[in-house]
């Protein structure tokens, strides 16, 4: 597997907040680990200096007055600059990269939930990218109430997006789903309401199958 994988794999994880996403990528990353196949974690907004200064801005709470233009551009710049500095170089040095989070996220929130249109997202996402697109986008589905209920149960304090509600996450998910049945052959749904073990079973089962095509 480690041969094949040679030109580097990139895979993001996305999902309406509690879904359980960053829970699989650990798994992932622990079952490349098994397979000694060199790979890095990154998560958007974030990945550099400049990101990490974005992300605090945009996940600030004090800040919920910000336009949702103002979000968008502010997202997609934070993208412009992990992918020039750390996706792309990491790519071609034959690095799988593991991302929390990519453009589809920005398809779901901003462009469906925000109301501000696939096309305005779509363009902007294609020049942040400069047209790159992950290998395999996991989208773990799962009701808003039970992700709630799962923050919940962890105790995490809310974010700016996580403070939008639930007609906000109901929103987001509707998003995610209109992606997919576009995108069937790169956005793999799954079911994210059984157990981590079942869901990865899944994850590897599709990671496998893309890496022995």
């Amino acid at each position: 597997m480690a041969e094949l994988l040679s030109k580097g794999l990139f895979i993001t994880f996305e999902g309406i907040d509690g879904c359980g996403k960053s829970t699989q990528m650990l798994k992932l990353s622990e079952y490349f680990n098994s397979k000694y196949i060199p790979y890095m974690i990154l998560r958007e907004p974030g990945g550099t200096v400049v990101g990490e200064k974005i992300r605090e801005v945009l996940l600030d709470k004090k800040n919920d007055g910000m336009d949702p233009i103002c979000e968008l551009l502010l997202f997609e710049a934070a993208r412009a600059q992990i992918v020039s500095e750390v996706i792309r170089p990491s790519l071609d040095s034959g690095m799988t990269v593991l991302c929390d989070r990519f453009f589809d996220s920005t398809y779901a929130y901003q462009g469906f939930a925000r109301g501000l249109g696939s096309g305005t997202v779509e363009m902007l996402n294609k020049t942040a990218t400069s047209g790159l697109k992950p290998d395999i986008t996991f989208l773990f589905d799962l009701d808003p109430v039970a992700a709630f209920e799962r923050r919940g149960i962890r105790g995490e304090a809310e974010d700016r997006m996580e403070a939008l509600g639930l007609k906000f996450q109901e929103d987001v998910r509707a998003g995610y789903l209109d992606l997919a049945s576009k995108e069937s052959d790169r956005v793999k749904l799954i079911d994210a309401s059984r157990s981590p073990e079942e869901i990865f079973e899944d994850v590897v089962r599709i990671v496998d199958e893309k890496v022995n095509k």
